[in-house]
């Protein structure tokens, strides 16, 4: 969602599904490589996962929580859905600890251990539409960086939603050169250890999985599609893209 047109497809499909809870999680990975960049830092990812240094989350915080951020919900409101603007550190959502792996110095990228999802279901209760930076703090309240996946996987969890979509910006998990319409987590996690599922993908899949094992239903790696793609999706079968589901 990278213009306007987008964002008010997007609120026509929101405002379509009526009665539908929706939550909106967000990330902004390309305005804070630019970001970084402008301040001569230049962007190291590790398995998907962008390296943060406690100089970087200070750029990484203004560009998600400030900048992002605001400009969704003000978008959003202009097309007529009230929002509450949210990060992982509004009423500790979400809590973390330094993320690790392999090793790995990730710096200040948090991974969460606990997920606290009152300020979401309040705005929900009130008819607003949250929109969240993933954002968060430890428990002396540091930031760091969450990946947006993750934290979205992990509130779904917490919310007990049926369906979580993944917009990207490829058009769903390609297998082979062909995009698999629907598979279960076992063999994703197949793909995974052939090597068929790589780099970004790789990360998006653990996030699904952690979402399936706590209890989400559906999950949907899609495109955007227009005005009618979330109806399409959470009511059409999922015609495009490709929907994970339990074993």
């Amino acid at each position: 969602f990278d213009n306007q047109q987008s964002f008010h497809e997007l609120s026509q499909a929101i405002l379509a599904l009526r009665d539908t809870q929706t939550v909106i999680v967000h990330g902004g990975g390309k305005e804070i490589s630019q970001a970084l960049r402008k301040a001569n830092r230049e962007p190291v990812f590790i398995d998907g996962f962008r390296v943060t240094t406690r100089q970087d989350i200070e750029i990484v915080e203004h560009v998600l929580s400030n900048t992002v951020n605001n400009r969704i919900a003000q978008t959003l409101e202009k097309n007529g859905i009230a929002c509450q603007r949210l990060s992982g550190k509004s009423g500790e959502l979400f809590l973390v600890h330094p993320f690790q792996r392999k090793g790995y110095d990730y710096g200040f990228v948090g991974e969460i251990v606990q997920v606290n999802p009152e300020e979401v279901q309040n705005a929900l209760n009130n008819k607003k539409l949250p929109v969240v930076s993933p954002v968060s703090g430890d428990a002396q309240g540091n930031s760091y960086n969450v990946n947006a996946d993750s934290a979205a996987a992990a509130l779904a969890a917490a919310l007990k939603v049926d369906d979580l979509i993944f917009f990207t910006d490829v058009p769903g998990v390609r297998i082979k050169e062909k995009i698999i319409s629907s598979m279960t987590a076992s063999m994703a996690d197949h793909w995974i250890q052939e090597g068929a599922i790589t780099g970004g993908m790789v990360a998006k899949m653990e996030s699904v999985a952690l979402a399936l094992g706590k209890g989400v239903q559906r999950i949907h790696i899609v495109q955007w599609h227009g005005a009618d793609t979330l109806l399409k999706i959470l009511y059409d079968s999922a015609p495009f893209g490709t929907t994970i589901t339990k074993d």
